[in-house]
């Protein structure tokens, strides 16, 4: 490609930003995966009230930033780690819109496909709730409930020290 447009005119390029301009990129916090510190039993306690909260909804998972599946309540053929993984990266790029846009710190994404929606919502500095349902969930009613649960979620989680794992 030459730089020109069909009619011979020079087509405007990007410049490169100068230095400053983007925050530096944060480390991600210590993953809580396979922390057997966790207090399951509750967190599988507000999955459940979720599901039964709102008709439609498939399941959830717990999840951390890393992309590492936490716990899930997936009554469905989905992979929880991939879920986990899609949820990770849903907050990736949620995380940068709020940074470019000076919107402030990620909340919640929806995403609504031909047979369904993904929700993903903030717990906490170190995990995300993702929540998978049909093309007939009541959406403004799962996000009445969901950030209820996950503030839930993250008093549950508060004060757990996460472990670090090796790769």
């Amino acid at each position: 490609m030459s730089g020109l447009d069909n009619i011979g005119t020079a087509l405007p390029r990007r410049t490169a930003r100068q230095p400053g301009g983007m925050p530096p990129p944060r480390s991600l916090p210590p993953s809580l995966a396979g922390n057997p510190a966790l207090p399951y039993p509750q967190i599988g306690q507000e999955l459940a009230e979720l599901r039964v909260q709102i008709p439609g909804v498939h399941g959830c998972v717990l999840g951390g930033v890393d992309g590492l599946m936490i716990t899930h309540n997936l009554q469905t053929d989905i992979d929880p780690s991939d879920l986990a993984a899609l949820a990770a990266t849903t907050y990736g790029l949620g995380r940068q819109v709020g940074l470019r846009l000076g919107q402030g710190d990620f909340q919640q994404s929806t995403v609504r496909n031909a047979l369904g929606y993904l929700s993903v919502y903030a717990v906490s500095a170190q995990a995300l709730l993702a929540v998978v349902g049909g093309d007939t969930i009541n959406v403004a009613r799962l996000h009445l409930h969901a950030p209820q649960v996950a503030e839930r979620l993250a008093v549950l989680l508060d004060g757990v020290t996460p472990t670090s794992r090796q790769r």
